[in-house]
């Protein structure tokens, strides 16, 4: 049978369900991994699974998020990580070592291996051939005590490349286009396969930009074949015996394929507030700017930074310009200090930030109020960068330079500049000295910040509940639960969950307070795309705390969907969109009869406030439900076990 990579991967990992578009299936996990906002959780929720060390091939904790050591939060977490690591067989990533996507293509993809991690950016390893999916904390606690990943095989998208691209244009540029007609929403259950003959001409790094940004398409995974050019990356990370040829059959099928001529493109860029809000960059040439920041797991390799150091040798930046630059990971930060590009960067004004995630996850370097920042990054959602009034603007690291060279949004083409040429080395530098190893010993440490997981009640038998929040759409991880300074409450649900929809609604927490003092239940309304954005898991975990047991929109984004069922919340799409026009918050709905609706795929769900009835629907397969009706996940795996 011919096969596409996504097939030939699933096939031979596959450990329960058919290999057909929607149906649900449990895959056998090589790799996990996870990042510290995230991760705390994930090995909470492992520990009393009571198993000895995991199952995995591989398993990597990085430091990389909450590097910022305000107070004592973060570092008490990180005392967690490693010991935790240590006792577990777990690789620990130290910080400072870098970012986990870019570390973790550099050290440990794998093509035809199988990778979930607590990062919605995971996919980044598809760029050697990897399937690398990003799911919640929970589900990968799960993996790592060697039990399936589940999820719905998705449909698959050929992305043929064609063509070479024009100077002073990038990845970047071509993930951005694809936002751009594809948009954030409407691509849940699909997944991109990459080919064509232009990505002879796409190195490694600049694969992972396209791979990395796939998370803004709200799609399953992106993925590119391993062909010589993989080896090629394989062989200078000293890595080549873990190459191997992977393509697809030539026969392949799919269910959709998009040519895309690489020659076409320009220079894009991505307005306020979503990565899909793309245009060319000459059609808002000429906007002042006030920050400018490079890095991120999407623009922060060795070939992005020597293009930086290029561009802006013998010049100097903006006076009015506040400008930043990171390394991916140490091995690049090294790499420019010994070939003198660093000392480039330094010259020009630059200000040398942290090889961390940092500003992409609005950790530092929040810009004044009302500022324009143009950024390296993937994402820029309204407040994510600390200042609710800001304006992000995702461009290419040659853009970036170009702004802040200039003090405004530029064509790096108008520069009248010779574009660099940049050839990967034909050897990296190379030490792992910053990965600790495991002694499977000891116990893991346990500061004031680090609390229990949550545990949910089974679904009631009669579902009473008020909306306590109704929203528009596009709302994301970061409007649920935000990012940047509360993250250092990631391993503390009770005081994370003070800070839901605090940008949105203050008084959010209290209310459902309220509703849960009357003995009822919580609803969250929302539009389309609801739970677009990071993989964070306190975006279910911290409403089902305080008492959210369903979540009522018109659209869901799949990562988001399965933390709701992980927990107990059960997701719910309106039939038609008048519904969601006609009900309020403060409505008080019922289901009269939770075992027997959630077992049906759609039900009547009654509004008594306003006496009416209307449809409602779930995409769950019979596994979910049963973990919904149970309360989550938790509860179905222990249930589970002692069956």
């Amino acid at each position: 049978m011919s096969r596409n990579l996504l097939e030939k991967i699933i096939a031979s990992h596959l450990a329960s369900g058919e290999m057909e578009a929607g149906s649900e299936i449990g895959i056998r996990v090589d790799q996990t991994l996870t990042q510290d906002a995230l991760g705390t959780m994930a090995y909470l929720q492992f520990e009393p699974m009571g198993i000895e060390k995991v199952r995995t091939k591989l398993s990597v904790s990085y430091v990389d998020h909450l590097t910022l050591q305000e107070g004592f939060e973060n570092s008490d977490d990180h005392a967690y990580l490693k010991t935790v690591a240590s006792k577990y067989g777990i690789l620990f990533s130290k910080p400072g070592n870098g970012i986990c996507h870019q570390l973790h293509l550099e050290r440990f993809a794998r093509p035809a291996w199988t990778l979930i991690g607590s990062d919605s950016h995971t996919p980044t390893a598809g760029a050697v051939g990897m399937l690398a999916v990003g799911a919640g904390g929970l589900d990968v606690a799960m993996a790592m005590a060697g039990q399936p990943f589940y999820l719905k095989f998705p449909k698959v998208v050929r992305v043929n490349l064609h063509g070479e691209l024009r100077p002073w244009v990038t990845a970047k540029d071509v993930i951005l286009e694809l936002l751009r007609r594809l948009t954030t929403k409407g691509n849940v259950g699909t997944a991109m396969e990459y080919g064509g003959p232009g990505i002879a001409r796409l190195t490694v790094p600049e694969r992972s930009t396209i791979t990395n940004m796939g998370a803004e398409l709200g799609v399953t995974t992106s993925i590119f074949p391993s062909d010589e050019v993989t080896r090629e990356f394989f062989r200078a990370q000293g890595r080549e015996g873990d190459w191997v040829e992977f393509l697809p059959d030539p026969d392949a099928r799919y269910d959709r394929t998009i040519d895309l001529d690489l020659a076409d493109i320009e220079p894009n860029v991505a307005l306020p507030h979503s990565p899909d809000n793309v245009k060319k960059i000459r059609e808002v040439a000429g906007t002042p700017v006030d920050q400018v920041l490079i890095g991120s797991c999407t623009n922060s390799s060795y070939k992005d930074l020597m293009i930086v150091a290029s561009m802006l040798k013998r010049k100097k930046i903006h006076p009015d310009v506040s400008f930043g630059v990171l390394g991916g990971s140490r091995q690049v930060l090294r790499m420019i200090t010994a070939n003198g590009a660093l000392t480039d960067i330094i010259d020009s004004g630059a200000r040398i930030l942290e090889s961390a995630c940092g500003f992409c996850a609005g950790y530092g370097q929040a810009p004044r109020s009302g500022a324009v920042s143009i950024r390296t990054n993937n994402r820029n959602f309204e407040g994510r960068s600390g200042t609710k009034d800001a304006r992000v603007y995702l461009v290419s690291p040659a853009a970036a330079v170009a702004a802040a060279l200039t003090g405004k949004i530029t064509d790096p083409r108008d520069l009248g500049l010779e574009e660099p040429v940049v050839e990967l080395p034909e050897k990296f530098f190379l030490d792992n000295s910053m990965f600790i190893q495991p002694t499977f010993s000891g116990e893991a440490a346990r500061g004031p910040n680090i609390g229990q997981p949550p545990v949910n009640t089974a679904m009631p038998q009669r579902l009473q509940a008020v909306v306590t929040i109704k929203l528009a759409d596009k709302i994301t991880t970061d409007h649920i639960i935000p990012a940047g300074q509360v993250s250092r409450y990631r391993s503390n649900i009770p005081k994370s969950s003070e800070f839901v929809f605090r940008n949105i609604d203050p008084d959010f927490a209290r209310t459902c307070e309220q509703v849960k003092a009357r003995g009822l239940a919580s609803v969250i309304v929302a539009g389309l795309s609801y739970g677009q954005g990071s993989s964070r898991e306190h975006a279910a975990a911290c409403p089902m705390f305080l008492g959210v047991r369903a979540v009522l929109a018109r659209s869901i984004e799949r990562i988001h969907m399965a933390n709701l069922i992980n927990f107990g919340i059960v997701p719910l799409m309106f039939r038609n969109g008048e519904d969601y026009d006609a009900i309020r918050a403060g409505d008080e709905l019922e289901v009269p009869d939770t075992q027997q609706a959630l077992r049906l795929s759609e039900f009547v769900m009654f509004n008594r406030t306003r006496g009416s009835e209307f449809v409602v629907y779930h995409n769950l397969t019979p596994r979910q439900v049963e973990i919904v009706l149970m309360g989550g996940l938790g509860n179905y795996a222990s249930q589970q076990n002692r069956g």
